[in-house]
């Protein structure tokens, strides 16, 4: 296993060992789990396979992160920069890119060649669906990077849910909106998240195409240029899906909408998690102050943090949006899940559950002053009782 040699501040040498680096690759075997359970079928005959996606991610990776726990340790500042440099780590991140087309394509070909239940095209729908929700997530992970081809990678593997404007939305519209009233992709006080996703999906294609109309503008170019981002991700989603439709036949139009929508929805449940309730405070001057770890709910769960190239220290990841995934780090004294995501999502699934779990959490967080929670609306117009 590799070591990284430093120096403490006594001036003697010290090693750090990634415990988890040769265990990084689960994020990648994830996007492979629905083909090996569709060969499975394919060699058995068992259509039962084809559940086995949806029940690992969300039963046994629930099941897992309970029994594995968490895990608080931090890298040495000092060997930052080095671990970043590590040419393993944004390898897998590469990786992950094609093999979301393959997994898209295999789901297809599942669908449209065999004679399956219609169980089992819910099964290879919804696995589909989870795959093209994990795209996002690695997009999201190389769509923070500022390197062109990283860039890029994220445009290339955002087609696969069409959902190419999140580089845009997320890294311009909510880092910058993040956990106040005005984002879109931060959840109130009290909201369920079938009422925030009637806010957040369509705010989601509103607030980027309005930031990429005004950066191009600024360059003297129109909003319907190939400059423009976004549309360079559709376009990439209007080949491969119009691809797939023409080897496949037209019947598979459906499939593809319900398996993206699938993949959105998955992002949205995210998003709901993410930040449910929490508030930066505005200043004096009427801008809201920096955001800080507290600002986002954390998971240090082991298992689901491997497969997600850890997404759940979100903390990090809003105070340093540029950290690399292996680098992210635990603070002490953040608000903290007591789950890792997909069991989170499960929570937030049934709202009267969510809000007995979440809702003293937020409240303790805030110390039980509305004015510092996420309520949709100013505090001083809001009596606690309607919350």
């Amino acid at each position: 296993m590799k070591s990284f040699v430093y120096q403490l501040p006594s001036g003697e040498s010290a090693t750090y060992t990634d415990k988890k680096r040769y265990l990084w690759p689960l994020s990648i075997a994830l996007p492979l789990l629905p083909m090996v359970c569709a060969a499975g079928y394919l060699s058995t005959g068992n259509q039962w396979l084809l559940w086995l996606p949806i029940f690992v991610l969300y039963v046994m990776v629930p099941a897992l992160d309970w029994l594995l726990g968490e895990d608080e340790s931090n890298p040495p500042e000092t060997l930052v920069p080095e671990l970043e440099s590590d040419p393993y780590y944004r390898a897998l991140t590469y990786v992950a890119v094609p093999l979301h087309y393959v997994g898209l394509v295999a789901g297809v070909w599942m669908v449209a060649t065999h004679d399956l239940s219609w169980s089992s095209v819910l099964a290879v729908t919804l696995s589909t669906g989870l795959l093209s929700g994990l795209a996002i997530n690695t997009g999201h992970e190389l769509g923070h990077k500022n390197t062109a081809l990283e860039i890029n990678l994220a445009k290339i593997v955002l087609a696969v849910p069409v959902y190419g404007h999140f580089t845009v939305e997320h890294n311009a519209g909510h880092h910058s909106q993040v956990a106040t009233p005005e984002d879109c992709a931060s959840a109130r006080f009290g909201e369920s998240i079938y009422r925030f996703a009637l806010r957040e999906i369509p705010g989601a294609i509103r607030r980027p195409w309005r930031l990429e109309s005004r950066r191009l503008q600024r360059m003297g170019l129109s909003p319907w240029s190939w400059r423009n981002q976004i549309l360079q991700s559709y376009a990439l989603s209007v080949l491969l899906y119009g691809s797939l439709v023409a080897v496949f036949g037209l019947a598979m139009l459906p499939f593809l909408l319900v398996q993206a929508a699938i993949g959105w929805w998955q992002l949205t449940s995210a998003n709901y998690i993410e930040h449910y309730g929490l508030l930066r405070a505005k200043k004096d001057n009427g801008n809201y102050e920096r955001c800080q770890p507290h600002h986002s709910w954390n998971a240090n769960h082991i298992f689901s943090n491997l497969v997600l190239f850890h997404l759940e220290r979100h903390s990090d990841h809003h105070a340093c949006a540029n950290r690399r995934y292996q680098s992210l780090r635990h603070f002490d004294n953040v608000p903290t899940l007591p789950s890792g995501y997909f069991g989170m999502f499960l929570l937030a699934y049934v709202p009267f559950l969510w809000r007995r779990v979440m809702d003293p959490r937020v409240l303790a967080q805030a110390q039980g002053d509305m004015s510092r929670v996420n309520l949709g609306v100013r505090a001083e117009d809001h009596h606690p009782n309607q919350a």
